[in-house]
Protein backbone atom coordinates (compact mmCIF):
# COMPACT_ATOMS: atom_id res chain seq x y z
CA UNK A 1 0.00 0.00 0.00
CA UNK A 2 1.31 3.61 -1.24
CA UNK A 3 1.72 5.70 1.92
CA UNK A 4 -0.95 7.96 0.55
CA UNK A 5 -3.78 6.08 -1.35
CA UNK A 6 -7.12 5.32 0.97
CA UNK A 7 -8.61 3.32 -2.22
CA UNK A 8 -8.02 0.56 -3.81
CA UNK A 9 -9.21 0.09 -7.50
CA UNK A 10 -9.69 -4.26 -8.06
CA UNK A 11 -9.19 -5.20 -11.47
CA UNK A 12 -9.86 -8.68 -12.79
CA UNK A 13 -8.00 -9.62 -15.88
CA UNK A 14 -7.77 -12.51 -18.74
CA UNK A 15 -6.21 -11.70 -21.71
CA UNK A 16 -6.39 -7.68 -21.47
CA UNK A 17 -2.89 -6.53 -22.28
CA UNK A 18 -3.94 -4.26 -24.66
CA UNK A 19 -6.36 -2.95 -22.22
CA UNK A 20 -4.43 -2.92 -18.69
CA UNK A 21 -1.59 -0.25 -20.35
CA UNK A 22 -3.52 2.60 -21.09
CA UNK A 23 -6.20 2.24 -17.94
CA UNK A 24 -3.83 1.88 -15.09
CA UNK A 25 -1.85 5.40 -15.75
CA UNK A 26 -5.20 7.04 -16.37
CA UNK A 27 -6.53 5.67 -12.83
CA UNK A 28 -3.25 6.54 -11.62
CA UNK A 29 -3.66 10.15 -13.01
CA UNK A 30 -6.75 11.01 -11.30
CA UNK A 31 -7.02 13.65 -8.85
CA UNK A 32 -7.54 10.38 -5.89
CA UNK A 33 -5.45 8.78 -3.16
CA UNK A 34 -6.06 5.56 -5.42
CA UNK A 35 -3.81 2.22 -5.88
CA UNK A 36 -4.38 -0.20 -8.23
CA UNK A 37 -4.61 -4.16 -7.49
CA UNK A 38 -5.22 -6.22 -10.79
CA UNK A 39 -5.86 -9.85 -10.31
CA UNK A 40 -4.96 -11.59 -13.20
CA UNK A 41 -5.84 -15.21 -14.29
CA UNK A 42 -3.01 -16.85 -16.24
CA UNK A 43 -3.11 -14.35 -19.07
CA UNK A 44 -1.70 -16.01 -22.21
CA UNK A 45 -1.78 -12.44 -23.60
CA UNK A 46 1.03 -11.46 -21.44
CA UNK A 47 -1.47 -8.94 -19.44
CA UNK A 48 0.64 -9.88 -16.07
CA UNK A 49 4.06 -8.71 -17.60
CA UNK A 50 2.28 -5.84 -18.80
CA UNK A 51 1.63 -5.15 -15.39
CA UNK A 52 5.00 -5.76 -13.95
CA UNK A 53 6.39 -3.18 -16.56
CA UNK A 54 3.68 -0.74 -15.17
CA UNK A 55 5.27 -1.66 -11.81
CA UNK A 56 8.94 -0.47 -12.06
CA UNK A 57 7.35 3.03 -13.28
CA UNK A 58 4.62 3.56 -10.32
CA UNK A 59 6.05 1.30 -7.72
CA UNK A 60 4.20 0.27 -4.73
CA UNK A 61 0.71 2.35 -6.06
CA UNK A 62 0.25 -1.18 -8.28
CA UNK A 63 -0.24 -4.41 -7.27
CA UNK A 64 -0.40 -7.95 -9.12
CA UNK A 65 -2.00 -11.27 -8.03
CA UNK A 66 -1.44 -14.02 -10.38
CA UNK A 67 -2.90 -16.68 -10.39
CA UNK A 68 -3.38 -20.49 -12.41
CA UNK A 69 -5.79 -20.53 -15.17
CA UNK A 70 -9.22 -19.05 -15.31
CA UNK A 71 -10.53 -19.00 -11.95
CA UNK A 72 -13.78 -16.66 -12.29
CA UNK A 73 -14.42 -13.25 -11.70
CA UNK A 74 -16.14 -14.13 -8.18
CA UNK A 75 -12.94 -15.11 -6.92
CA UNK A 76 -11.16 -12.78 -8.05
CA UNK A 77 -13.02 -10.04 -6.21
CA UNK A 78 -12.95 -12.23 -3.07
CA UNK A 79 -9.36 -12.25 -3.20
CA UNK A 80 -8.85 -8.37 -3.69
CA UNK A 81 -11.21 -7.74 -0.97
CA UNK A 82 -9.00 -9.92 1.39
CA UNK A 83 -5.95 -8.00 -0.01
CA UNK A 84 -7.82 -4.79 0.92
CA UNK A 85 -8.67 -6.19 4.53
CA UNK A 86 -5.09 -6.84 5.08
CA UNK A 87 -4.08 -3.68 4.08
CA UNK A 88 -5.41 -0.42 5.64
CA UNK A 89 -7.95 1.07 2.20
CA UNK A 90 -10.59 2.78 3.95
CA UNK A 91 -12.74 2.07 0.00
CA UNK A 92 -12.80 -0.39 -1.98
CA UNK A 93 -13.52 0.05 -6.02
CA UNK A 94 -14.52 -2.37 -8.26
CA UNK A 95 -14.23 -2.01 -12.31
CA UNK A 96 -13.41 -4.05 -15.55
CA UNK A 97 -9.96 -3.67 -17.39
CA UNK A 98 -11.62 -2.67 -20.95
CA UNK A 99 -12.78 0.70 -20.19
CA UNK A 100 -16.61 -0.21 -20.87
CA UNK A 101 -16.11 1.79 -17.13
CA UNK A 102 -15.07 5.16 -18.04
CA UNK A 103 -12.15 5.58 -15.02
CA UNK A 104 -13.19 9.19 -15.31
CA UNK A 105 -16.30 8.26 -13.27
CA UNK A 106 -14.15 6.57 -10.07
CA UNK A 107 -13.89 9.90 -8.51
CA UNK A 108 -17.63 10.33 -8.49
CA UNK A 109 -18.09 7.03 -6.90
CA UNK A 110 -15.72 7.42 -4.14
CA UNK A 111 -16.75 10.97 -3.24
CA UNK A 112 -20.24 8.82 -2.49
CA UNK A 113 -19.00 6.86 -0.05
CA UNK A 114 -16.79 9.53 1.45
CA UNK A 115 -19.04 11.57 2.25
CA UNK A 116 -21.64 9.51 3.55
CA UNK A 117 -24.08 9.36 1.31
CA UNK A 118 -23.99 5.89 1.10
CA UNK A 119 -21.90 2.41 1.77
CA UNK A 120 -21.63 1.74 -1.68
CA UNK A 121 -21.91 3.51 -4.95
CA UNK A 122 -22.83 1.97 -7.85
CA UNK A 123 -22.17 2.94 -11.37
CA UNK A 124 -25.40 2.05 -12.53
CA UNK A 125 -26.78 1.76 -16.11
CA UNK A 126 -30.51 1.66 -15.59
CA UNK A 127 -30.84 4.25 -12.94
CA UNK A 128 -32.12 7.47 -15.58
CA UNK A 129 -33.51 5.23 -18.30
CA UNK A 130 -30.70 3.13 -20.12
CA UNK A 131 -27.14 3.71 -20.43
CA UNK A 132 -25.40 1.74 -22.90
CA UNK A 133 -23.59 2.43 -26.26
CA UNK A 134 -22.81 -0.32 -28.60
CA UNK A 135 -24.72 -2.94 -27.19
CA UNK A 136 -26.77 -5.36 -29.94
CA UNK A 137 -30.84 -4.64 -29.13
CA UNK A 138 -30.66 -8.47 -27.63
CA UNK A 139 -27.91 -8.34 -25.42
CA UNK A 140 -30.07 -5.01 -24.02
CA UNK A 141 -33.09 -6.88 -23.71
CA UNK A 142 -31.08 -9.95 -21.67
CA UNK A 143 -29.06 -7.46 -19.14
CA UNK A 144 -32.28 -5.23 -18.41
CA UNK A 145 -35.21 -8.65 -18.26
CA UNK A 146 -32.20 -10.31 -15.67
CA UNK A 147 -32.13 -6.91 -13.80
CA UNK A 148 -36.06 -6.72 -13.69
CA UNK A 149 -36.38 -10.65 -12.49
CA UNK A 150 -33.41 -10.13 -9.92
CA UNK A 151 -34.68 -7.31 -8.43
CA UNK A 152 -38.38 -8.74 -8.20
CA UNK A 153 -36.71 -12.09 -6.83
CA UNK A 154 -34.20 -10.61 -4.15
CA UNK A 155 -36.47 -7.55 -3.14
CA UNK A 156 -33.12 -5.23 -3.81
CA UNK A 157 -33.48 -1.57 -4.02
CA UNK A 158 -31.14 -1.97 -7.51
CA UNK A 159 -32.12 -1.57 -10.55
CA UNK A 160 -28.67 -2.37 -11.98
CA UNK A 161 -27.85 -5.09 -9.65
CA UNK A 162 -25.52 -7.05 -11.97
CA UNK A 163 -23.23 -3.59 -12.08
CA UNK A 164 -19.73 -4.58 -11.90
CA UNK A 165 -18.73 -0.77 -11.87
CA UNK A 166 -18.72 0.50 -7.59
CA UNK A 167 -17.24 1.45 -4.63
CA UNK A 168 -17.36 -0.15 -1.54
CA UNK A 169 -16.58 1.22 2.16
CA UNK A 170 -14.52 -1.38 3.98
CA UNK A 171 -16.81 -1.44 7.18
CA UNK A 172 -19.20 -2.96 4.40
CA UNK A 173 -16.13 -6.26 3.39
CA UNK A 174 -15.60 -6.28 7.18
CA UNK A 175 -19.16 -7.18 8.14
CA UNK A 176 -20.32 -9.39 5.60
CA UNK A 177 -18.88 -13.00 5.20
CA UNK A 178 -16.76 -13.07 2.37
CA UNK A 179 -15.98 -17.07 2.71
CA UNK A 180 -19.97 -17.10 2.23
CA UNK A 181 -19.96 -16.21 -1.58
CA UNK A 182 -20.63 -18.49 -3.80
CA UNK A 183 -20.68 -17.01 -7.01
CA UNK A 184 -18.82 -16.62 -9.54
CA UNK A 185 -20.03 -14.97 -12.93
CA UNK A 186 -22.13 -11.91 -13.04
CA UNK A 187 -24.21 -12.90 -10.59
CA UNK A 188 -21.60 -12.36 -8.16
CA UNK A 189 -22.27 -8.81 -8.25
CA UNK A 190 -25.94 -9.41 -7.33
CA UNK A 191 -24.72 -11.49 -4.18
CA UNK A 192 -22.42 -8.79 -2.92
CA UNK A 193 -25.40 -5.81 -3.47
CA UNK A 194 -27.75 -8.73 -1.59
CA UNK A 195 -25.51 -8.93 1.16
CA UNK A 196 -24.54 -5.35 1.58
CA UNK A 197 -28.19 -5.08 1.56
CA UNK A 198 -29.52 -7.13 4.28
CA UNK A 199 -26.34 -6.42 6.41
CA UNK A 200 -27.99 -2.89 6.48
CA UNK A 201 -25.59 -0.95 4.99
CA UNK A 202 -26.66 1.57 2.22
CA UNK A 203 -26.99 1.28 -1.67
CA UNK A 204 -27.35 4.31 -4.12
CA UNK A 205 -26.60 3.95 -7.71
CA UNK A 206 -24.75 6.67 -9.63
CA UNK A 207 -25.64 7.19 -13.54
CA UNK A 208 -23.30 6.17 -15.43
CA UNK A 209 -22.71 5.43 -19.38
CA UNK A 210 -21.57 2.02 -20.10
CA UNK A 211 -19.42 1.28 -23.26
CA UNK A 212 -19.03 -2.12 -24.88
CA UNK A 213 -15.57 -2.90 -25.24
CA UNK A 214 -13.20 -1.66 -27.89
CA UNK A 215 -10.33 -4.46 -27.59
CA UNK A 216 -10.38 -7.97 -26.44
CA UNK A 217 -13.37 -10.39 -25.86
CA UNK A 218 -16.48 -10.20 -24.01
CA UNK A 219 -16.10 -13.02 -21.17
CA UNK A 220 -20.44 -13.48 -21.47
CA UNK A 221 -21.47 -17.13 -21.78
CA UNK A 222 -24.24 -18.76 -20.65
CA UNK A 223 -22.90 -20.56 -18.41
CA UNK A 224 -23.00 -17.35 -16.56
CA UNK A 225 -26.54 -16.43 -17.29
CA UNK A 226 -27.62 -19.65 -16.21
CA UNK A 227 -25.81 -19.00 -13.10
CA UNK A 228 -27.28 -16.02 -12.18
CA UNK A 229 -30.81 -17.23 -12.99
CA UNK A 230 -30.90 -19.92 -10.64
CA UNK A 231 -28.39 -17.56 -7.62
CA UNK A 232 -31.14 -15.12 -7.03
CA UNK A 233 -33.22 -18.37 -5.84
CA UNK A 234 -30.26 -19.36 -3.57
CA UNK A 235 -30.01 -16.24 -1.80
CA UNK A 236 -33.76 -15.69 -1.46
CA UNK A 237 -34.10 -18.77 0.10
CA UNK A 238 -30.70 -18.70 2.24
CA UNK A 239 -32.13 -14.93 3.80
CA UNK A 240 -35.62 -16.33 4.62
CA UNK A 241 -34.25 -19.12 6.10
CA UNK A 242 -31.47 -17.09 8.01
CA UNK A 243 -28.67 -18.59 6.78
CA UNK A 244 -27.28 -16.12 4.29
Amino acid sequence: MSQLSETLIIIPTYNEAENIVKLIPHLLGLNERVDVLVVDDGSPDGTAAEVKSLQKKYGNRIHLIEREGKLGLGTAYVAGFHYALERSYLYVCEMDADFSHDPDDVPRLISEVRQGNCDVAIGSRYIEGISIINWPLSRLILSYSANMYARFITGLPVRDTTAGFKCISRKVLEKIDLNKIKSNGYSFQIEVHFRAFKAGFTLKEISIIFRERKEGVSKMSKKIVREAVWMVWVLKIRSILGIL
